[in-house]
């Protein structure tokens, strides 16, 4: 794709588990008083290619590593077993602070269309200035690799598309590159249904039936924790606003991009 010169090195988003790294080295250990050279992060994560990224210089502030180690989902479970915890007869209890409250949209994340549907959220709420009732986007839900819709806000459509698995993310850029296609909004994950079926996830035994549909169990299982929590848009979470209050400012403030945002640089093939 021909991008004008100043749009090659636009900045992207980190990753979530990267952000609440960089905000646990910073904000968290000065309202705590914590030396954050002394912090040692580890994400969970469904995700093999996380060990590898969260090495990359871009993903560092003040010399150190936002996320200091990555383990899979797969090797959490292994060492849950190791030590013999019985999740079945654990008590539940509320989520550590900080960043102590979660949301619907947030925990769809991890499902194909679900960053799209989350993120729509918000920018209805934004761009109106009117609370979305309907907050569910059904349109870029369920298992078909590729997902094109147009969604209303006020009198403009908006043309999305999703994507999951690299093959469906080949087209969705061969269009756009070839002047094929004009989307207002591209979400594209790596792997197919998105990160529930990421590498490092529990693998299916074979004790299961091979009729039964992991993918979709686990899809629905994100919906129905989306559905049941309190909050289901990100912007609405207090905890949230709360850190932007106190350390943040507001979106897209210096601070913001200087801990939440990265930049890639464009890499030749590797002959």
């Amino acid at each position: 794709m021909n991008y004008p010169e100043e749009l090659k090195h636009l900045s992207s988003c980190k990753s979530p588990h990267e952000m609440f790294g960089a905000i646990l080295k910073t904000y968290y250990a000065e309202k705590e008083n914590i030396d954050p050279s002394k912090m040692y992060i580890v994400s969970i994560m469904p995700c093999i290619a996380k060990k590898f990224e969260r090495q990359r210089n871009e993903l560092s502030n003040n010399g150190m590593y936002d996320v200091d180690a990555v383990l899979t989902t797969r090797e959490l479970a292994r060492m849950i077993k190791q030590g013999n915890i019985d999740f079945l007869n654990l008590k539940d209890e509320e989520l550590d602070s900080p960043m102590g409250e979660a949301t619907g949209a947030g925990a769809i994340f991890g499902v194909t269309g679900g960053v799209m549907e989350s993120a729509l959220r918000t920018a209805y709420e934004i761009i109106t200035n009117e609370s979305l009732e309907n907050i569910e986007f059904k349109e870029v839900r369920g298992k078909k690799g590729i997902k094109k819709a147009l969604v209303k806000i006020k009198d403009r459509d908006i043309k999305v598309v999703v994507a999951s698995g690299l093959l469906n993310a080949r087209k969705i850029m061969d269009e756009i590159k070839m002047g094929k296609a004009n989307y207002d909004f591209v979400e594209i994950m790596a792997c197919p249904n998105g990160c529930i079926m990421g590498g490092g996830q529990p693998i299916k035994s074979s004790k299961i039936k091979a009729t039964v549909d992991i993918a979709k169990l686990r899809g629905d299982a994100l919906y129905t924790i989306d559905e049941k929590s309190k909050i289901r848009k990100s912007h609405e979470n207090p905890v949230l606003k709360k850190l932007y209050e106190e350390y943040l400012e507001k979106p897209g403030s210096d601070i913001a991009h200087e801990l939440l945002h990265t930049k890639y640089q464009k890499r030749n093939k590797f002959k």
